[in-house]
């Protein structure tokens, strides 16, 4: 009997924490979701960040695997964000949802890694590698230059790549502006002016 009091003693003082936690869980998501809407605010934080986490690098002039590993990272988050959902490539019966020609109707670039999980990922990343910037055990000696060159490498190759699939399936993965509809109105003027 005693021995199930003492742990009846231990789940009360677990439940205030796990209470806390779940309020806590409750109040990020409302700010995440109301920041949702806001973008360029958001983007510029997430830059405000990235310069905060340069400067620290530049600072204490270590924790290059660090960044490293937090530009592949960033690369494959690119990368997703750049893709579309269906790649025709890997699913032929698939490959119309991409308009191929201009008479093709309108269909919006559907992403694989939509805008806002793409912000909120590489801000993840960039709190988690900037927290790693103050344990020395994540600070392995290595010459940068070579990372560096190796990064830029396989960034250009991967590009490369990208846009050569993005010139064979013919998309852009960018709104550049709202789709307007100017049929109607130029077949209207012109059954207007026989009408004259």
């Amino acid at each position: 009997m005693e021995g199930s009091g003492g742990g009846g003693g231990a789940a009360p003082s677990s439940a205030p924490v796990k209470q806390y936690l779940q309020e806590f869980s409750k109040l990020f998501q409302y700010y995440l979701d109301k920041s949702t809407p806001h973008s360029a605010y958001r983007w510029i934080g997430t830059l405000v960040m990235a310069s905060i986490y340069v400067l620290r690098i530049v600072y204490v002039q270590g924790f290059y695997v660090v960044s490293y590993g937090l530009g592949i990272y960033l690369l494959n988050l690119l990368i997703g964000f750049l893709s579309p959902l269906v790649d025709p490539e890997l699913d032929p019966s698939n490959s119309p949802l991409l308009p191929t020609k201009g008479s093709d109707e309108f269909k919006p670039f559907i992403r694989r890694l939509p805008e806002f999980k793409f912000w909120y990922s590489f801000t993840k990343a960039l709190c988690i590698a900037f927290v790693m910037t103050f344990f020395s055990p994540f600070d392995v000696p290595v010459f940068w230059p070579i990372l560096l060159c190796y990064w830029f490498v396989l960034f250009v190759l991967t590009m490369r790549r990208q846009v050569a699939h993005m010139i064979k399936y013919k998309y852009i993965p960018f709104n550049l502006g709202k789709q307007k509809y100017t049929g109607k109105k130029s077949s209207a003027g012109s059954s207007g002016s026989r009408a004259d």
